[in-house]
């Protein structure tokens, strides 16, 4: 039986990530789900990202912000699921502790940007319908860049303080995370010191990212509703909000999935329910995302027939 000091050491060195459960059965079928879920994810991302690089009809703001969204799902999926998959094959479920915060600081990173990137893409719907003659300049290629960028740079901040606030704590006795990765409210239930200011910390930071970019959809469509609603025609009314539909989707889902883990208090969160979710907006929302745009999307499906055509005729 290992002393305080070396369990408090073995904390403090690495995390042991509980997972699914641990029979041959659950791993294997937890592998393929997650595999298949996976390449689903990567496949379609990296077909988005070509089609949108490579056709000349869709270069504009709109799909420069739908190019980079495909590439973040890729990272954000990524940095969760490539660690669990070794993990289900390896039948090891260690990670040390520098791995676990910098799989929560890319995971937070990614998370945040994807969250100012949809609020982005709001931005330039509401620029697009609202104010049309202006568009050009309003969403120039250079305010394009800074709204990019901005976005990774506040997320960034945002991550870098979460990961130092969380992993400066003093971790002591068990070190098994009852999750698949390094998530807050599993990681902070190890620590043997008080966390609440942790806890108000993380659920004033989520609260705000969550609501201002929530805000800025919100008020963004606030806007492009009322105007849909001043076009005369149907169909003009028709054709506006269609352009507007796949990104409500994503917003929907993302969004909705991140309030529910993150804007509550971690003592009403159960650790079953909590994995499931993440599932969801870690693996399967990154899925989703580029099929909900190019199935409803006129000008991305002209694009991949296009490539398709010229793939053939050569």
């Amino acid at each position: 039986m290992k002393t305080v000091k070396e369990r408090n050491h073995t904390a403090l060195t690495e995390f042991i990530q509980l997972g699914f459960g641990s029979g041959l059965g659950l791993k294997v079928g937890h592998f393929v789900v997650f595999l298949a879920i996976y390449m689903t994810t990567v496949l379609a991302n990296t077909i988005m990202v070509f089609l949108i690089g490579t056709s000349s009809c869709v270069h504009t703001p709109m799909y420069f912000f739908l190019m980079n969204l495909s590439l973040l799902d890729l990272c954000y999926s990524s940095s969760i699921a490539l660690k669990t998959m070794a993990s289900f094959l390896a039948g090891s479920k260690t990670i040390s502790f520098i791995g676990g915060a910098t799989q929560f600081f890319f995971f937070d990173l990614f998370a945040a940007t994807e969250a100012f990137m949809l609020a982005a893409m709001a931005y330039d719907r509401y620029t697009a319908i609202c104010n049309p003659i202006l568009y050009p300049i309003a969403m120039s290629k250079q305010v394009c860049v800074q709204l990019l960028v901005g976005s990774y740079v506040c997320s960034g901040v945002n991550s870098m303080v979460q990961t130092v606030y969380t992993f400066t704590l003093c971790f002591c006795g068990s070190n098994e995370i009852d999750h698949f990765f390094c998530d807050f409210t599993p990681l902070i239930s190890l620590s043997c010191t008080n966390t609440d200011i942790n806890e108000l910390e993380m659920f004033t930071l989520s609260g705000l990212l969550i609501m201002s970019t929530f805000m800025v959809i919100l008020v963004s469509y606030a806007y492009i509703i009322s105007a849909i609603f001043r076009i005369r025609s149907a169909e003009g009314r028709h054709r506006a909000f269609s352009t507007c539909t796949s990104h409500m989707m994503s917003v929907t889902l993302f969004c909705g999935t991140l309030t529910f883990m993150y804007a509550q208090p971690s003592s009403l969160s159960a650790p079953a329910q909590s994995k499931m979710v993440s599932v969801f907006y870690t693996l399967v929302i990154s899925m989703l995302n580029p099929l909900i745009y190019s199935l409803r999307n006129k000008d991305v499906k002209k694009a991949f027939r296009r490539t398709i055509s010229s793939v053939f005729l050569k």
